[in-house]
């Protein structure tokens, strides 16, 4: 079998400028920004090579589309990016809830991996969905589904709210 080099490369911008700029910020708004350019995206995005999707008060997407270094050894993307997709969408989600000088942090999160994502999965969509927002918790939930709107995995998430600093 005949080995051949791939080679990837990527930028991003400084994500301490937003996290500057989200404390003047309401969460949509500050997402937003992002989606207009006006903020540096998180180095995440870039790096497993995400994109947002549709930002609204109550649900934000990301679009992903499998390559073969998102693989671990088995030859399907490894669980982690999709983790990282669906804990995305879901603490996005929250973010565009939250009022001016407000952030989160994940406190637990499941992942159900229900179908093989490889790279004839096509493109993919993460949605997040707000099942209980309370003062200092949030509970969210995520799918990631193809265009027929097969699943290919559901993730839950507890995320703790707090004050920027």
């Amino acid at each position: 079998m005949e080995t051949k080099e791939r080679e990837r490369t990527y930028s991003w911008g400084n994500p301490l400028e937003g996290v500057e700029l989200s404390k003047s910020l309401s969460g949509l708004d500050y997402l937003l920004a992002i989606r207009q350019g006006e903020v540096p995206a998180s180095p995440l995005i870039n790096t497993l090579d995400f994109s947002i999707g549709e930002i609204e008060e109550g649900r934000v997407s990301f679009v992903f589309e499998p390559k073969e270094f998102h693989y671990n050894p088995n030859g399907s993307v490894h669980g982690g990016v999709i983790t990282s997709l669906l804990d995305s969408a879901m603490g996005c989600t929250l973010h565009s809830r939250l009022p001016q000088g407000m952030v989160y942090t994940t406190l637990e999160l499941k992942v159900n991996f229900l179908k093989r994502v490889h790279t004839g999965s096509g493109m993919l969509v993460a949605e997040g969905k707000i099942i209980h927002l309370g003062g200092t918790t949030a509970l969210l939930e995520a799918s990631l589904k193809d265009a027929k709107g097969a699943t290919y995995a559901h993730s839950v998430s507890t995320c703790l709210i707090i004050k920027n600093a």
